[in-house]
């Protein structure tokens, strides 16, 4: 099998199994998104949507955000990984989309990566999700399935497997392509044990293969 047509038989089996593929983050604005996705590193997205409504009732702008303190932050996220460093990043993040941007959250994938705490993985989701650009964020779930079904080969880092992906996945597809490879391995293609015996996939996957 080629590499163009394993991707086509996964990217169809996608259209007609999940129709529907979204962030499991809970936002209504880009301000919010940008906030839970920051907070969303090495952390659970249930955890962080019992954070964000509080949070974000007391700070729902980047100006009321920017006027406050680290300190204060840290007390509404104390319970997320690294809460203190993500404290100094909210506010970092908000004074900067302040000063620089007027308070709007930029849909340029560079411009979003000056903002404390924002890397390419970051700035990829909210290019994606909120102005539904053909970015592909590639966080620990999708590098690795992505290697294990074979859409990806032998990539050394993040930004090589998100070079590939992009390279043979359509480009108006691609945003959604990113919630149905998160998805299936968040729930299916887990990291010890993959549900191979549950799975879609098995007739186009390099792991099952190889593995059977």
């Amino acid at each position: 099998m080629t590499t163009p047509q394993r991707y086509q038989h996964i990217i169809n089996w996608f259209i007609e199994n999940v129709p529907v593929a979204e962030t499991e983050l809970q936002y209504h604005d880009p301000f919010s998104l940008l906030v839970a996705v920051i907070l969303s590193a090495q952390c659970t997205d249930k955890r962080v949507n019992m954070i964000t409504p509080p949070l974000l009732s007391d700070f729902p702008t980047p100006e009321v955000m920017a006027a406050t303190s680290p300190e204060v932050i840290f007390e509404y996220i104390r319970s997320v990984t690294y809460p203190n460093n993500k404290a100094k990043h909210l506010v970092g993040m908000a004074q900067k989309l302040v000063s620089d941007f007027g308070g709007v959250v930029p849909d340029d994938v560079e411009q979003l990566q000056t903002l404390p705490g924002v890397g390419r993985k970051t700035a990829n989701v909210i290019a994606a999700v909120v102005f539904h650009k053909p970015t592909m964020a590639v966080d620990t779930h999708v590098f690795r399935i992505s290697e294990r079904l074979g859409l990806s080969t032998g990539s050394k880092n993040p930004l090589q497997t998100e070079r590939e992906l992009i390279k043979y996945i359509p480009s108006e597809l691609i945003p959604k392509a990113h919630h149905w490879l998160i998805l299936h391995a968040r729930y299916i293609c887990v990291a010890r044990k993959p549900k191979c015996h549950e799975c879609g996939l098995r007739e186009w996957c390099r792991y099952y293969g190889e593995k059977g």
